[in-house]
């Protein structure tokens, strides 16, 4: 019986909506954005929204978590639930402006509330929505197919993680993940993958990544530093995976879901494969309307979470960073490998280097009167080191990757190391 022949239609239109949305910048509105941070950003502009959505999806994520008894699950789910709690409580404060005046100074709790939660919580559900388009119809496959002889054997991950990848560079971190876990949990990655792309490729995006060049004086040199940064940081996620923990971490599917490897050896024309799975994938996916109000219902659980963690781990880090000596001993532990590098005002990089587990823009504020060379460094550790409490692990710990915390510490230490000795020497070059 011969092949049944498939419409390219939706293949084509849907991925086609799907691209615009998520890789093409357009101007809008004075803004330089994605079309997807345009709807959030039109979103926003409605008085008091923002504010008021952020509390209510937070509070209505802890009912959620008591009703489930969450935190009776296990240790684990106890300490989100409590960290959950105690951010929506940080929400409610800031939203009613109640609190003691160290809270509510601009530079604090209102910040996170403003500048991060709010944002995050709304491109989660919204970008969800619109993820239907990039990843359920045949683009996701399509493109594995093209770049598996790349990812494969450089980063251990099917082609079509170079999807996640761009997303973040393009999009931010909280949508790369949002397409990892979508895709994990429909079997397309094993955990392991699913967790090296997840703190090897979820970046925060190129946008932020003109205001850490602002902040620290090199945007005359933003073409050099958006390269050099883009290398450093796939490179330590190529190093990285092959070193404890993300290479012990279990290669298996999430349960209940059915294999999308692309493990089979297939012959022929590799373009021509690609555009059939790719044709075949979209026209036997299920209506829009149907995926679209499934990835939304996720959305809003994942967001409820995720604002909440924000709050609370994003709020903690900067009360000990500006009110304790912590970072002061822990910079401690990568003095030396600054030191190696004789990089200037090496014990002030290191405190930089060390404060990045807590917000990634804090390494620029602090070295932002140094030498050219150790700022461009550190303004590579800012992007590259990829895992930080205040935006970026709330949403990875919001996800199905199973990750510990030790891990995830773990794995932020080795990347600022490597990125350290990456960017080090071409600095020096540059320099």
């Amino acid at each position: 019986m011969p092949e049944k022949r498939h419409s390219p239609f939706r293949f084509i239109c849907f991925s086609a909506i799907g691209i615009f949305m998520f890789f093409v910048p357009i101007s809008f509105m004075g803004k330089n954005s994605i079309p997807v941070d345009h709807v959030i950003s039109l979103i926003r502009k409605i008085p008091h929204l923002g504010p008021f959505y952020v509390v209510a999806v937070t509070s209505w994520g802890v009912a959620r978590a008591i009703k489930l008894k969450k935190y009776a699950a296990s240790a684990t789910e106890a300490f989100f639930f409590f960290t959950n709690l105690i951010g929506t409580i940080f929400c409610a404060m800031v939203f009613f402006n109640i609190g003691p005046d160290w809270f509510l100074e601009k530079d604090m709790a209102p910040y996170i509330f403003n500048a991060v939660a709010v944002s995050v919580t709304m491109l989660i559900p919204i970008g969800s929505i619109f993820l239907a388009f990039l990843v359920n119809y045949g683009l996701m496959e399509c493109v594995g197919e093209l770049m598996a002889p790349i990812m494969r054997p450089v980063f251990h991950t099917p082609g079509r993680a170079a999807i996640d990848a761009v997303a973040s560079f393009v999009g931010s971190y909280s949508v790369g993940l949002i397409i990892t876990n979508n895709v994990y949990r429909k079997g397309g990655y094993t955990a392991r993958e699913a967790a090296i792309i997840g703190t090897g490729f979820s970046t925060v995006s190129a946008t932020f990544m003109i205001i850490v060049a602002k902040t620290l004086g090199i945007i005359e040199q933003w073409n050099i530093y958006f390269w050099v940064t883009l290398v450093v940081c796939f490179a330590v996620t190529a190093i990285t995976l092959r070193i404890p923990p993300l290479s012990r971490v279990p290669d298996t599917r999430y349960p209940g879901s059915h294999s999308e490897g692309e493990g089979v050896e297939r012959t022929g024309n590799r373009f021509a494969r690609a555009w059939s799975i790719g044709v075949k994938c979209g026209a036997e996916a299920p209506g829009f309307y149907d995926i679209a109000k499934d990835n939304f219902k996720y959305g809003i659980v994942m967001a409820s979470g995720v604002g909440a963690a924000i709050m609370f781990f994003g709020v903690s880090a900067l009360l000990i960073s500006k009110y304790t000596n912590l970072f002061d001993y822990t910079a401690w532990i990568y003095y030396p490998f600054f030191k190696l590098f004789s990089l200037p005002d090496a014990m002030l990089a290191a405190k930089a280097a060390s404060t990045s587990i807590a917000d990634m823009f804090l390494p620029a504020i602090l070295c932002r009167e140094s030498e050219i060379i150790t700022r461009f460094v550190t303004a590579v550790i800012c992007i590259s080191e990829v895992l930080f409490f205040s935006g970026m692990l709330p949403c990875l710990t919001g996800t199905d990757i199973p990750l510990r915390m030790r891990d995830i510490f773990v794995i932020w230490f080795e990347r600022v190391v490597f990125s350290i000795a990456l960017a080090a020497p071409i600095a020096y070059m540059l320099f």
